[in-house]
C-alpha cells in the first residue's frame, strides 16, 4: 500500500468495507473501518488517485465504490489476513454455524414483508408483527455468540454485533423500516453485509455457494 503513508491499515479497512458493502458513503465507512470522517475522506481520495475507487453520483444511489483493481486488492488482502491470522479453521466453523441461521433469518424477513399466499403485510395486525419481531429477536440471540467468536478471531468483525442489536432495538421500538429497508443500516442489510464479509474473508464465491446449496437441497 505504498503511497498511503501513515494510513495503510485504514486504507485496507476502507477497501474491505467497500468490498463487502458494494457502495458506501463516508459515514458508513467510518462505522465499518474506524477512523474519523476526515481520515476516511483522505484515504478515499488517495485510493481514487490510484484508480482503485470512484465516487458514483447517480440519481438513485450515491457513494464510493471499488474499481476492478481495488476489488482485486481488497480480496487479496482479506484472504492474506485470514491466512496470516491462523484463524481460518475457527472462522470456517463459525461460518458453518452462521449458515445454519441464514435460512431462518431469510424466512423471518420474508414473513415480515409477505403474509400467507403472497399477500403483502400492511402492518395493520400488531399481533402478527409482534410474533415476527419475536422470531427476529430469537435469531439475534443465537447469532451473538457467533459474532463474539468472529470478533475474537479477527477484530474487524467486532462492529456487527452492536449494529444488529441497534437495528433490532429500532424495530422493537416500532420503527419497522429498520427490519429490511435497504437505505438504512437495517437488520437485513447488516446481516447481508456480514454474510458477504465472511465469504470474502474465506475466499468463497456466493454464486458457487448458492449453487452447491441448491444441489444439496
Amino acid at each position: 500500500m505504498s503511497g498511503l503513508a501513515g494510513a495503510a491499515d485504514l486504507a485496507e479497512r476502507v477497501l474491505h468495507g467497500l468490498r463487502v458493502k458494494g457502495m458506501a458513503d463516508v459515514d458508513g465507512l467510518t462505522q465499518a473501518a474506524g477512523g474519523s470522517s476526515d481520515q476516511i475522506t483522505a484515504v478515499l481520495e488517495a485510493l481514487e488517485e490510484r484508480g482503485w475507487v470512484r465516487y458514483r453520483d447517480g440519481k438513485r444511489s450515491k457513494g464510493w465504490m471499488l474499481q476492478a483493481q481495488g476489488r482485486a486488492e481488497a480480496e487479496r488482502l482479506a484472504v492474506a489476513e485470514m491466512e496470516s491470522s491462523g484463524q481460518r479453521g475457527a472462522v470456517l466453523d463459525l461460518y458453518g454455524a452462521f449458515k445454519l441461521l441464514d435460512p431462518e433469518l431469510k424466512r423471518v424477513c420474508t414473513d415480515f414483508q409477505i403474509r400467507g399466499d403472497q399477500v403483502m403485510n400492511d402492518h395493520t395486525d400488531p399481533d402478527y408483527d409482534a410474533e415476527v419481531i419475536a422470531r427476529l429477536a430469537a435469531v439475534n440471540q443465537r447469532v451473538q455468540p457467533i459474532l463474539t467468536g468472529l470478533a475474537d478471531a479477527l477484530d474487524r468483525f467486532g462492529h456487527y454485533a452492536p449494529r444488529l442489536d441497534f437495528a433490532l432495538s429500532r424495530v422493537a421500538a416500532g420503527d419497522l423500516d429498520w427490519f429490511t429497508k435497504p437505505s438504512l443500516d437495517s437488520y437485513h442489510e447488516v446481516w447481508f453485509e456480514l454474510h458477504e464479509d465472511l465469504l470474502v474473508t474465506l475466499g468463497l464465491d456466493r454464486a458457487a455457494e448458492t449453487a452447491a446449496d441448491s444441489a444439496d437441497a
